[in-house]
């Protein structure tokens, strides 16, 4: 589902229609290896539905903020990220894994969600998981691994986001410059208020305008250690360009099961591309990014076998 590729400027756009073609393969993997990010249409989440979640993610955004703290996660300390002195127009609401019933069910309570609001996220979730281990796996095919199934039971976070732009805060960044820490994150941006910007490989953020019906996916830092640095995490931002309300809504897949550690599968490691990187686990890296202060992908360097 979604528009067509005239309607996306600047980011490759990816067609899921056109595969099996080695050529959408090919635009795939070098949208991956010079952008690490790319627009997706004719994909599988149907308009309606894209339509209706982004109306249930405004109402919760919307509600009372005694509600709207109830939203937590006791055991990864993840939750409602309320406005803040260093980012005061910035609020969101997570929960840890967008394939769990449990997980999901216990957001919904926490928000008094209604039974309404329940199914449509709860469709949404499946349509996201299913479209999240496609992607990953025609990514895993366009480095040329016979096997698939990699990334597949890899979980995913959930996170909606709101921005309340104000007159005032027009001009400056409303989420710094970062990088993704997992492996992909698949967003349903806002279709009418833009913002988020890229950087190129020049080190320019190109504004990412946008584009409605499509997906945008972006890489992260897991998916540059994976792929033995063939692919790229790209470093993205949000600026504010006018006084209104932005919303988006972010699945977040961050890589191997804590048991599993991130590595390079060794059909990407040979005498010209030796091992770049130690194995590890998502959570030791995310919280190593967290106590070195390093969210622009610059923690790499801490994982990064010597030469």
């Amino acid at each position: 589902m979604g528009g067509g590729e005239e309607d996306c400027r600047t980011i490759p756009a990816i067609d899921l229609k056109k595969f099996p073609e080695a050529e959408e393969y090919r635009k795939l993997r070098e949208a991956s290896e010079t952008w690490g990010c790319f627009r997706l249409v004719n994909h599988m989440i149907p308009p309606a539905l894209m339509s209706e979640m982004i109306s249930v993610v405004r109402s919760l955004l919307d509600l009372p903020m005694e509600i709207k703290k109830q939203n937590k996660d006791g055991i990864t300390g993840i939750g409602y990220r309320a406005p803040s002195i260093v980012n005061p127009i910035y609020e969101s609401l997570w929960f840890d894994d967008l394939g769990s019933r449990q997980a999901l069910d216990s957001f919904c309570s926490q928000l008094n969600a209604s039974s309404y609001q329940r199914e449509v996220i709860e469709k949404y979730a499946q349509a996201v998981c299913e479209q999240t281990v496609d992607i990953g796996q025609k990514l895993a095919e366009s480095l040329g691994l016979a096997d698939n199934d990699y990334l597949k039971g890899w979980p995913c976070k959930f996170r909606i986001n709101k921005y309340n732009f104000t007159p005032e805060s027009v001009g400056s960044t409303g989420l710094r410059s970062h990088t993704d820490p997992g492996f992909l994150t698949v967003l349903q941006d806002d279709e009418i208020v833009g913002g988020l910007e890229v950087m190129d490989k020049s080190g320019t953020f190109v504004a990412v305008d946008p584009c409605p019906g499509t997906l945008f996916v972006n890489l992260g830092d897991v998916a540059q250690a994976w792929s033995n640095g063939r692919l790229c995490n790209v470093k993205h931002r949000v600026q504010f360009r006018e006084a209104r309300i932005r919303v988006s809504i972010a699945s977040l897949q961050r890589g191997p099961d804590e048991e599993a550690g991130v590595e390079a599968p060794p059909e990407l490691v040979d005498s010209e591309h030796p091992r770049l990187y130690v194995p590890f686990t998502y959570e030791d890296y995310r919280k190593l990014r967290l106590s070195a202060n390093l969210h622009a992908g610059e923690a790499l360097a801490l994982v990064r076998i010597s030469s």
